[in-house]
C-alpha cells in the first residue's frame, strides 16, 4: 500500500470530500439538536452563559409553587373575613333587634309630682287671667256723608227697597192694569197676565226656589213632611215654595199668591207650620210687596237685598222688565242705609267665628216674635239673638243692633252666660270680675276677650269687614287679641337633677320660656335628654320625670347610675321616692332569646376563624406566612398573621340578665361589633394589599423565566432554515466532489494504462 502514489488531483479531491462530509455532519448534527452550540468546543462563552441563564430559570420556576401555595393562603383568609364580616353583620342585626322589642321593663324608674294647673303648654302651674279689651276699626251709620259713628242701636237691616217699573197689562186687550186678583193662566184673557207660566217654570229669589205647578194644590193631609199648605201654595218653611197654577178651564193661583211666594223667599213674609197648614203673615217692621194700578212694588227684606231671576216674558208681563222671550231676566232690590242702620250692611248667611263658637246672621224676624216661628227646643232668645247656651248664636238682621252683636261675641267667648228658661227665654250673665263689650263714643267695638282663650275671629262672607274687624287695609282674614296674664305657681323655681348614666347634669329655671327659662313641656324634655331623662304630664297637672329607653334598668338616684334630684322646687313641691323599674317578662324573655342567638353567633366567629387555613398555614389564627421570590432568597415577603377569633375581634359572650336588658346595654354591644366590624375591613384591606404584592411578584417571576429561557436559546439555538440549506447545499457540494473525484481517479488509470 505504501508503493501507491496518489496524484495531485485526487488527494485535492479526496481532502474536499472529506472537508464536506465533516461540514455535513455538523449541520445534520444543529438539524438533530435544534441548538448552533451543543458543548463548550462549538462556542465556549455562549455555552456556559447560556447554562447560567437555565439555571437561573430552573430555580426561579421553582419558588412559583411557594408563591402559588401564598396567594392560596391569602385568599383563604380573605374568604374568612368576608364569612366573619357576615357574621358580625347577623349580631348587628340581632342587637338592633333587641333596640326594636318592646322596652324590658313594664315601668321604668321615676319621680313625680303634681302641679296645680299645669299643662303642657304652661308648667307654671296655676295662672291667674284677667280680661283684656280690643278695639275693632270705626262702625258709621248711615247718615249722609259716612262719618257719623254708630251706637249700639244701630240696626244690621236697613229700610226696605222697592222695585216698581211699568205698568202691567192683561192678556185680553193689552192696555187693562193687571190686579192682584188676576190669575197666572186660564182661558177668559181679560182674567189673566200676559204671559203664563207653565209647569216646571222657576223663580229664584235670594237664593230659594219659587216652582209652578199645573192642577190644583194638594191637601193639607197630602202635602211633604215638613211642608205647608195655604190656598194655592205650599211652603217648606225657609222660603222655597211651590204654587199650584190649576188648570186652564178652572185657574187657580193669582198675581197675589205669586207676591206672596216672593215675600217668602225674600224674607218679608213668614210661615208658621203646623199639621200640614201653614199660617202666613208680615214679618214684623215689613212691608209686602202689593201690586196697585197694574204697578208691581217689589220689597226687599231690611235684612238683606232682593235678588230675582225667571222667565223673561213672566218677568215681563208683571212689568217687572223689558225683556221678552223664553229665557231669563234678572232684577234686583236693594236696601237703604239710614241713620239708624249701619252704613255697611252685613249679607245674609255670613258669619263669624270667636274662639271656636259659630255666630251666624240670618235674613228673618228673630223666632217667638209675632208670626215668626217658633223658638227651637233648647235654646233660647235675648233680643234678636237665639243661643244655644254654649256659645254658638244666630242673630236675626230684620230687627237685630249692634249690642246684639256684641252679646253674641260676649257668649263665645265666656264674658257673658245664658240661662235658658222653659219658655225659651235666655237670661244674659256676665261673669264675674269680666265686663261686657261695648261701642264706644267713637263707633269702635271694645271688645272683651274674657279669660278662658285669647280672642280669635276668623269670618265668612262680609262679616269682619262689616264689624270692623279686617284690619287697617280691610283685607285681614282674622282679628285676635291676647288675655292679660298673671304669673305660674313654680314661676322661678329650680329643678336639678345630678348626672345620670353618664348625662348632662340639668339644671332648669321655670318661667316665661325666655332667657334660658323653661315654660312648656318641650322646654323641659329638651333640658332632659341630654341627661338620657324624659317627662310628662296629665290632665292633673301630675308631673312625672322618667328613665329613657336606653337606661330602663336603672334606678334614678342609686349609686351605681346617678340622677339625685334636688333644687328649690324640690321644696315647694313634695316629689315621690324614685321607684325601682318593674321589669316585663315577656319583653325579657325576647331579650334572652337574642342574647342566646348572638352567642351563637360568637361560636360561629371562632369555628370560621379557625377554618380558615391553606395547607396548614392559617393567617386568621396567628400564623405567619413567608414568600421569597428570588433564588438567592433575598426578596421575600413576610405576612404576620392575626386572631380574629371573638376575643381578638374584642367580642364576649353576653349573660342573660345583664345583657341587652335596656337599649344602652344592646347600645354597648352594638359599639364593640362596629369596632370588630371596623377591624376586619382594615384587616381585608391590608390582606388585599398583600395579595396584590404577591400577585404581581408571582407574575413577574413567569414572564422572567420566559426572558431567561428566551436569552438562553438566543445563545444556542440553530436557525433551522439555514442549517436545511447548508445540509442541502453540503449534500449537493459532496455528490460534485465524489463524481470529481471519479474522473480523476479515471484520467490517472488511463496513462498507467498507456505504459503498460
Amino acid at each position: 500500500m505504501s508503493g501507491i502514489v496518489l496524484s495531485a488531483s485526487v488527494r485535492q479531491n479526496l481532502l474536499s470530500l472529506q472537508s464536506t462530509a465533516d461540514l455535513l455532519a455538523t449541520t445534520q448534527n444543529r438539524l438533530s439538536t435544534g441548538k448552533s452550540v451543543n458543548s463548550a468546543l462549538d462556542n465556549p462563552t455562549n455555552f456556559f452563559t447560556a447554562q447560567s441563564l437555565d439555571n437561573r430559570a430552573s430555580d426561579i420556576n421553582n419558588l412559583l409553587d411557594g408563591i402559588a401555595n401564598g396567594v392560596q393562603v391569602l385568599q383563604a383568609a380573605n374568604t374568612g373575613l368576608t364569612s366573619l364580616q357576615k357574621l358580625i353583620d347577623s349580631a348587628k342585626s340581632i342587637a338592633n333587634q333587641a333596640l326594636q322589642t318592646t322596652v324590658g321593663y313594664s315601668t321604668k324608674s321615676n319621680v313625680s309630682t303634681t302641679i296645680a294647673g299645669a299643662t303642657a303648654a304652661d308648667l307654671r302651674g296655676t295662672t291667674s287671667y284677667a280680661s283684656a279689651t280690643a278695639y275693632s276699626n270705626v262702625l258709621y251709620n248711615g247718615t249722609a256723608g259716612g262719618v257719623t259713628a254708630a251706637v249700639a242701636t244701630t240696626t244690621l237691616g236697613a229700610a226696605q227697597g222697592t222695585f216698581s217699573n211699568t205698568v202691567a197689562v192683561n192678556a185680553a186687550d193689552g192696555t187693562t192694569a193687571v190686579t192682584g186678583t188676576m190669575t197666572l193662566i186660564g182661558t177668559t184673557a181679560a182674567t189673566k197676565i200676559g204671559s203664563a207660566p207653565a209647569d216646571g217654570d222657576t223663580l229664584t229669589v235670594n237664593g230659594k226656589t219659587i216652582t209652578f205647578r199645573a192642577g190644583s194644590a194638594p191637601l193639607a193631609a197630602a202635602v211633604p213632611a215638613g211642608s205647608g199648605l195655604s190656598g194655592n201654595l205650599v211652603t217648606d218653611g225657609s222660603g222655597n215654595t211651590t204654587v199650584y197654577l190649576g188648570t186652564a178651564a178652572t185657574p187657580a193661583a193669582t198675581v197675589n199668591d205669586l207676591l206672596t211666594a216672593i215675600d217668602l223667599a225674600s224674607g218679608v213674609n213668614t210661615s208658621v207650620i203646623a199639621s200640614g197648614l201653614a199660617t202666613i203673615a208680615n214679618s214684623a217692621g215689613q212691608t209686602p210687596s202689593s201690586i196697585a194700578a197694574g204697578v208691581v212694588a217689589l220689597k226687599s227684606s231690611t235684612g238683606a237685598d232682593l235678588s230675582l231671576t225667571g222667565k223673561a216674558d213672566l218677568l215681563k208681563a208683571l212689568g217687572l222688565s223689558g225683556a221678552t222671550g223664553g229665557g231669563n231676566a234678572s232684577l234686583s232690590v236693594n236696601r237703604t242705609t239710614t241713620a239708624s242702620s249701619l252704613g255697611s250692611l252685613i249679607s245674609d248667611g255670613a258669619s263669624l267665628n270667636v274662639d271656636g263658637h259659630v255666630i251666624t246672621f240670618k235674613n228673618a224676624p228673630v223666632p217667638g216674635s209675632a208670626g215668626a216661628p217658633a223658638i227651637p227646643a233648647g235654646f233660647g232668645k235675648s233680643g234678636n239673638v237665639i243661643t244655644d247656651g254654649n256659645g254658638n248664636s244666630t242673630v236675626y238682621l230684620q230687627a237685630g243692633t249692634v249690642a246684639d252683636v256684641l252679646n253674641a261675641i260676649d257668649l263665645a267667648t265666656g264674658v257673658q252666660t245664658a240661662s235658658i228658661a222653659a219658655n225659651g227665654a235666655a237670661t244674659l250673665n256676665t261673669a264675674t270680675g269680666q265686663s261686657k263689650s261695648s261701642i264706644n263714643t267713637s263707633g269702635q267695638l271694645q271688645l272683651s276677650t274674657g279669660i278662658n282663650a285669647d280672642l280669635s275671629i276668623t269670618g265668612t262672607g262680609n262679616a269682619l269687614a262689616v264689624f270692623g274687624l279686617s284690619g287697617n287695609t280691610g283685607n285681614a282674614t282674622a282679628f285676635s287679641a291676647a288675655r292679660t296674664s298673671g304669673i305660674g305657681g313654680i314661676s322661678g323655681k329650680s329643678l336639678t337633677f345630678t348626672s345620670f348614666n353618664g348625662g348632662t347634669a340639668v339644671d332648669v329655671t321655670f318661667g316665661d320660656g325666655t332667657n334660658g327659662t323653661v315654660k312648656t313641656l318641650d322646654q323641659l324634655n329638651s333640658k332632659l335628654q341630654a341627661n338620657n331623662l324624659s317627662a310628662t304630664i296629665d290632665a292633673n297637672g301630675l308631673l312625672t320625670i322618667t328613665a329613657s329607653n336606653d337606661y330602663a334598668s336603672s334606678t334614678l338616684g342609686s349609686t351605681a347610675a346617678g340622677g339625685a334630684i334636688g333644687g328649690t322646687l324640690t321644696s315647694a313641691l313634695t316629689f315621690s321616692t324614685a321607684s325601682t323599674p318593674v321589669q316585663d317578662a315577656v319583653a325579657q324573655t325576647a331579650r334572652a332569646n337574642l342574647v342566646s342567638q348572638y352567642n351563637n353567633i360568637l361560636n360561629q366567629i371562632d369555628t370560621t376563624a379557625q377554618d380558615s387555613s391553606f395547607n396548614g398555614v392559617n393567617l386568621l389564627n396567628g400564623d405567619q406566612l413567608k414568600l421569597v421570590f428570588d433564588e438567592t432568597g433575598k426578596s421575600s415577603l413576610n405576612i404576620t398573621g392575626v386572631t380574629y377569633n371573638s376575643k381578638g375581634l374584642g367580642l364576649a359572650a353576653l349573660t342573660v340578665g345583664v345583657d341587652f336588658i335596656d337599649n344602652a346595654a344592646a347600645n354597648r354591644v352594638l359599639t364593640n361589633l362596629n369596632a370588630a366590624s371596623s377591624t376586619l375591613r382594615s384587616e381585608a384591606s391590608s390582606l388585599g394589599s398583600n395579595l396584590s404584592v404577591v400577585q404581581i411578584r408571582q407574575d413577574f417571576n413567569k414572564n422572567l423565566i420566559n426572558v431567561l429561557q428566551t436569552g438562553s436559546s438566543n445563545l444556542t439555538l440553530a436557525d433551522t432554515n439555514v442549517e436545511a440549506a447548508n445540509s442541502q447545499a453540503l449534500s449537493t457540494r459532496q455528490s460534485i466532489a465524489v463524481s470529481a473525484l471519479s474522473l480523476a481517479n479515471q484520467s490517472q488509470q488511463s496513462v498507467l494504462q498507456l505504459l503498460r
